[in-house]
């Protein structure tokens, strides 16, 4: 009989009360895989999105729930050698995690500092690769240049206004309450704004000098899609990484045209398939997580047990910094 295992299971799709902890067989690392003991998992918008059946590609259930994960290596495959058992590793492996143990492609593992924390491991890889390639890969943002940071003190958002400020940048950050923009404050913002202010579209084009913003990280979607366009300063960059309030979002092609801007889809899951694009991320990443100057913000930490009620705390939009949990408390 397989050793069994403690796991969050999803049979039908719907809200996280969907979710639901069971017993399933350990994985098994085969050829060119890895199992990784997990120590901590980081929830993305994306993950709920998926249980809901809302994500970019489909849910087949059931599954398991939890994309990205820290932990630490417990056995090898055939074939491995990139990694040494009792290694702390952080991995995207699509799906998973939400469990004792999981089982990642060797490709899907990425090494960590030695003084990060699982929960900061965990925190890391979807958050700071997704906000250099909003930030440089696809933005092209230069030192100097202004850059709007949405839902700026969740976990793409303090991603996000880190690795501005890192890279030479200005921000002007958005986000619903007082305690969330001084969050974004401690972060290095240089101009914060309640997204609900009335005059928000116009007091962001004059904290940007009047001329409206080069770059924007657009992540709310729906009516909002129009006020980041209003935004935007002639031949400014929208950069589309997420579509938090689950409306459509409407654009007319002449806006673009009238003041060249430029929109762009970003998801990190085809993007990590250029090896090009990852590699340079890496190398910008490595020596500004060496130093300091980017640090994975862990958010509120949740048992296993506890999975529904992390998931609609994100929904309920009453979190800041990465959401965790971890299967071993």
């Amino acid at each position: 009989m397989s050793e069994l295992m403690k796991a969050i299971v999803v049979e039908r799709l719907g809200p996280p009360d969907v979710m639901e902890i069971k017993d399933i067989p350990v994985p098994v690392a085969g050829e060119g895989e890895i199992r990784i003991e997990v120590e901590a998992v980081g929830i993305n918008f994306a993950d709920v999105l998926a249980v809901a059946g809302q994500y970019l590609t489909r849910t087949r259930v059931p599954y398991t729930p939890g994309m990205e994960f820290a932990g630490i290596v417990e056995s090898l495959g055939e074939g491995v050698d990139n990694v040494k058992v009792g290694q702390r590793v952080a991995c995207l492996g699509g799906s998973g995690s939400l469990a004792k143990y999981a089982v990642v492609k060797a490709g899907a593992v990425i090494p960590v500092p030695e003084n990060f924390t699982g929960a900061q491991a965990a925190a890391f890889p979807v958050s700071y690769f997704t906000a250099y390639h909003g930030l440089k890969t696809l933005g092209r943002g230069q030192e100097g240049e202004w850059v709007l940071v949405q839902a700026a003190a969740g976990a793409l958002g303090t991603a996000s206004v880190q690795l501005a400020k890192a890279l030479g940048m200005r921000v002007i950050a958005m986000a619903s309450t007082e305690e969330k923009l001084q969050l974004a404050r401690d972060l290095g913002a240089d101009v914060t704004l309640l997204q609900d202010d009335p005059d928000r579209v116009q007091k962001v084009r004059d904290a940007a000098g009047g001329q409206g913003v080069p770059l924007i990280l657009e992540v709310v979607g729906g009516k909002r899609f129009q006020e980041s366009l209003d935004m935007a300063a002639g031949q400014g960059r929208i950069i589309v990484i997420g579509n938090a309030s689950r409306e459509d979002a409407k654009l007319r092609p002449v806006e673009l045209m009238k003041r060249n801007l430029t929109v762009t889809g970003l998801w990190l899951t085809s993007l990590m398939g250029d090896r090009k694009a990852t590699m340079a991320a890496t190398q910008a990443l490595t020596p500004l997580v060496a130093s300091g100057k980017v640090t994975p913000q862990v958010g509120p930490t949740y048992a296993l047990a506890d999975s529904a009620r992390a998931f609609q705390d994100i929904l309920d939009r009453k979190t800041t910094g990465k959401v965790v949990i971890e299967p071993g408390r």
